[in-house]
């Protein structure tokens, strides 16, 4: 089964061309390996709460992805909003994959405490924010990944919630 996903960086530097998205390059291969996911939309913004929430209301409404991972502005810096942009445009939380990802963070750096992602659904698609870093990215996406296929077939409908698990 294959999963439509939208990923979205947030980052002033980034999206003036200053920076390479070394983050979103490490999703791509692990959504790409692990999920086997298709890359359906991607896309660079400012740290800006308004370009963050159009990009995200776009990716579920309009391109329809199943899971949009965010790269970028989850820390305590001011222009950090995107765990605000994405409370803004979700449906529901589903707390329990940043709480993962921050408690298999911690283990490696106490920094990982600094960590403001939010993990929510808009319609049927998953929204979850990452930090902003390539070894971020990777420890807190390995944290959940084998999780992620399962809960994308509940939201999106293509499996019962409480499947038999024999």
């Amino acid at each position: 089964m294959r999963w439509k996903v939208a990923i979205l960086t947030a980052s002033d530097r980034g999206s003036r061309g200053e920076r390479e998205d070394t983050s979103a390059q490490v999703i791509r291969e692990l959504v790409e390996e692990e999920i086997q996911g298709d890359i359906i939309e991607y896309r660079v913004v400012p740290d800006e709460m308004d370009e963050i929430m159009a990009a995200l209301i776009e990716m579920t409404d309009y391109f329809q992805a199943d899971l949009i991972l965010t790269t970028g502005g989850t820390g305590l810096a001011a222009r950090d909003v995107t765990p605000e942009a994405t409370l803004s445009v979700i449906d529901r939380s589903a707390p329990g994959f940043a709480e993962a990802m921050r408690m298999k963070s911690i283990e490696k750096s106490p920094r990982a405490m600094l960590s403001r992602a939010v993990t929510g659904i808009r319609g049927s698609t998953l929204i979850i924010n990452l930090p902003g870093s390539p070894k971020g990215v990777h420890e807190s996406l390995m944290a959940i990944i084998d999780v992620l296929p399962h809960a994308l077939s509940i939201l999106t409908g293509r499996e019962q919630e409480h499947a038999d698990e024999s």
